[in-house]
Parts: structure tokens; sequence; C-alpha cells
């Protein structure tokens, strides 16, 4: 048949709930990284170091499947519990949070873990490579959000092409400003 006798294509959501995800204090959280793609033939790309981590501004339970504030670790919905605080924030440098981890489980446990993060950021470009425009005037950077499980697994919840780097206090501008300036200064 012709083209409009085909039947309409249907979108999918496809995902997996983490219901036993890395806990700090009792609160659920999450990775932010910055990734650069400066080219995709060849795939040529930068990750910048200073991430963040998120955190969610409630205890975590399964009991209440429904609280955004428990499941959901972005600002855009933290900052509307009513018990968010603008200037304390929910947000731990990537350097404070592998801190952290190195002093719950160790140099090698951690290394697993961001490399199993850098190979999410390689696979996932890698996947879309053949489909991407490549112009070489160009570039995209990536917000990365990712979620790492009990076992230290991590999971890429998802992908943001130009995330806001926009910043709700100063914690989060001391986080995000160098980001903007260090993708031009990539030759």
């Amino acid at each position: 048949g012709t083209k409009d006798d085909r039947e309409p294509v249907e979108n999918y959501v496809v995902q997996r709930y983490i219901d036993n995800p890395y806990l700090i204090g009792g609160r659920k959280f999450d990775i932010r990284c910055y990734v650069l793609v400066t080219s995709y033939i060849p795939l040529k790309v930068w990750l910048y170091r200073s991430g963040f981590g998120r955190m969610s501004n409630t205890r975590y339970s399964l009991d209440s499947i429904e609280d955004t504030y428990v499941h959901l670790t972005n600002v855009a919905i933290q900052k509307t519990a009513p018990d968010y605080d603008p200037e304390k924030g929910c947000k731990w440098s990537l350097i404070q949070l592998r801190m952290y981890l190195l002093a719950k489980h160790g140099p090698e446990a951690v290394e697993t873990l961001f490399r199993g993060m850098d190979d999410i950021f390689i696979k996932s470009l890698q996947s879309t490579q053949k489909i991407m425009i490549n112009d070489k005037h160009c570039f995209e950077l990536y917000g990365y959000d990712i979620l790492i499980d009990e076992t230290l697994k991590p999971w890429l919840l998802e992908i943001n092409a130009s995330p806001s780097l926009t910043a709700s206090n100063q914690q989060d501008y001391d986080l995000k400003f160098k980001t903007p300036s260090r993708c031009f200064n990539y030759n």
C-alpha cells in the first residue's frame, strides 16, 4: 500500500523500576554527569569529571510508590517539597560522592562503578552514532542521569540533550559554572 495506508507507529517507553537503590542517609540519589560530543564519525567524547549527586529530600520507602519526593531526585521535583530549603539544596559534588563511596566500599569497588558509568556513556553514544547528523562545526552537550543500586551497579535513567545549566543557589552555581566554559576550550 501507500504511505498513508500504513498503521501509525506506536511509541513505547520501556523501563524497569530499580527498587534497591543505593541510599545515603536513607535517601535515594542519582548522579548527573556531563558528556560533550564533538564528533560522531569518528566518535570523539569528552567527560566532564565534575558532575554531582542529586539527593531526594525525603527518606526512601517502597510503601509510597506514588510519592514523587521519595522516588524522583531531580531538582524540578524536589524544590516543590514542603520542607525543601533552597539554600541547603540536595546536591553533593561528584568528588564528595566518590570520597563517601571510597570510605564505605574501597577503591576497587568504586573504580568498577565508575568504569561501568563510562561504559554506559560510550555504549549509549555508539548505539545512535550511525543516525546522528555529524557536522564538524557543531557539538552537543548531554546530561546523563545515572542511578546506583545497592550492589554499586550503575543504571542509566535518562540522557538530556542540551541540559539546563541554570543554578538554583550558590552551591548549584559552584557545581555547574565551569561546564560551559570547558566545552569551548576543547579542540
